[in-house]
């Protein structure tokens, strides 16, 4: 107990407060976002996530999405630990082979109408594993993707507006 009050001393506060300019955008586009799953889904929008071999940076930058900081649960986006109560099915990295009879499970598990999303560059072509022994490649090989997050990783201000824009364009459903 006293290591922990000396380490809370000598440190400080070590959190963090997000910008001005980027709490105005993650709050303009939520709050469009919000709406939209709200008239699509009439409640919040429910994912399951499932990692098929990623290196973990992009469930990292999830895992931020859902801290204080930006929070999308506030915006409607929540994530569920079973594909039963999932909306939508979000992939990282790329299906390795160990990993393949899990995903379609998942996905078979899931009610329908349901839809596929892939979240960084590994979920959509390898990645850095492409052309790897025990991978079988992107996600689109194995499900129906219907939208992809770009980036290595995607920041949680990219993952919430590129959820924006798919659900502007009038997808899924």
């Amino acid at each position: 107990m006293l290591y922990i009050f000396k380490s809370r001393l000598l440190k400080g506060v070590v959190t963090r407060q997000i910008e001005p300019g980027l709490r105005g955008e993650v709050e303009a586009a939520g709050f469009q976002l919000r709406a939209l799953i709200t008239e699509k889904f009439g409640r919040s929008l429910h994912i399951r996530e499932v990692d098929t071999g990623s290196c973990g940076a992009c469930e990292s930058e999830i895992i931020a999405a859902n801290n204080p900081i930006y929070d999308i649960q506030r915006f409607g986006i929540n994530f569920v630990a079973s594909p039963r109560h999932a909306d939508a099915l979000l992939v990282t990295g790329p299906v390795s082979k160990n990993m393949l009879c899990a995903l379609k499970k998942t996905y078979d598990a899931m009610p329908e109408p349901k839809f596929v999303i892939t979240a960084g560059d590994c979920a959509l072509d390898g990645g850095a594993f492409k052309n790897s022994y025990y991978v079988e490649g992107a996600v689109s090989k194995v499900l129906p993707v219907v939208l992809h997050i770009p980036g290595c990783p995607p920041s949680p201000l990219t993952i919430i507006q590129t959820l924006l824009a798919f659900f502007e364009s009038g997808r899924p459903h």
